[in-house]
């Protein structure tokens, strides 16, 4: 074979190459560098307070996902991206989470989370479970979790604010108060709920300082989060991962803002 015949084939074999590398990444899905995690807290009929949802527009809104081709992934494949143990999610991808185990998110929010079988973590605050009279039980917060469906993780022992407790506490009496928090809340979720607890909501979605942060990390969490209204993005700091709160107003064309944010939201 001529020289001029051999660098023919040589090229076509490259261009070859090339196109089956072009479209095989063609047919590879589209990742997202920007996950916006959707914070409840509680629902009603009769939504009173910015803190509440009503059934009907919780239910709106989880079927305008899966209408417009959203998938709802769990916070764990989350966090498992931020620490570098998996690919960016989807493109589209989203978050539920839901704070501090109020028990409408038993009698209200896990019949619509059931219809449509998408994963929710659960950030609860032991002390009230089966204690306070707005809390769910521990066997609610056992039956959510055999669902399949529902992560339970820790949003400290009794919802403290960091910030005042720190002002009014010396360095070791705060130190101790922290750890007591971080930890007890930790213990506590895994004996009764089992599985491992390594991610906190912190209560009143504060923004810790850097000891807080590291005392996080010393008691066994792995990530943390806070309320910030924009997507979780490449750049954030694991312990301080942003979340929306979601409120009752948020509708149609407000909805659709809230999980299709513009670039410059990060």
């Amino acid at each position: 074979m001529k020289p001029l015949q051999l660098l023919c084939i040589a090229l076509l074999l490259c261009l070859s190459a090339i196109s089956a590398s072009a479209n095989t990444k063609a047919a590879q899905p589209k990742q997202s560098s920007r996950v916006p995690i959707l914070l409840y807290h509680r629902f009603d009929a009769r939504a009173t307070n910015f803190m509440t949802v009503s059934p009907a527009v919780f239910e709106s809104q989880l079927a305008y996902l899966r209408t417009n081709g959203y998938r709802v992934i769990p916070l764990r494949r989350l966090v498992d991206w931020r620490l570098g143990k998996a690919p960016a999610p989807p493109a589209k991808s989203v978050v539920l989470v839901a704070d501090d185990g109020h028990r409408s998110i038993f009698t209200q929010m896990l019949p619509i989370i059931k219809k449509y079988n998408t994963p929710v973590t659960l950030f609860i605050y032991p002390s009230a479970i089966s204690n306070a009279d707005y809390a769910m039980t521990w066997d609610q917060l056992r039956t959510l979790k055999k669902t399949g469906l529902f992560d339970i993780q820790s949003h400290s022992y009794w919802h403290p604010n960091f910030i005042k407790e720190k002002k009014k506490l010396s360095r070791d009496e705060y130190l101790k108060f922290v750890d007591i928090q971080l930890r007890k809340s930790k213990q506590k979720l895994e004996k009764e709920m089992g599985g491992e607890v390594d991610l906190i909501a912190w209560p009143f979605g504060g923004l810790p300082d850097q000891d807080l942060q590291e005392r996080a990390r010393q008691a066994g969490y792995s990530a943390a989060f806070t309320i910030v209204r924009r997507p979780a993005a490449p750049q954030d700091a694991a312990m301080l991962l942003p979340r929306f709160i979601v409120l009752d107003s948020d509708r149609g064309k407000t909805f659709e803002a809230l999980v299709n944010p513009p670039p410059h939201a990060r």
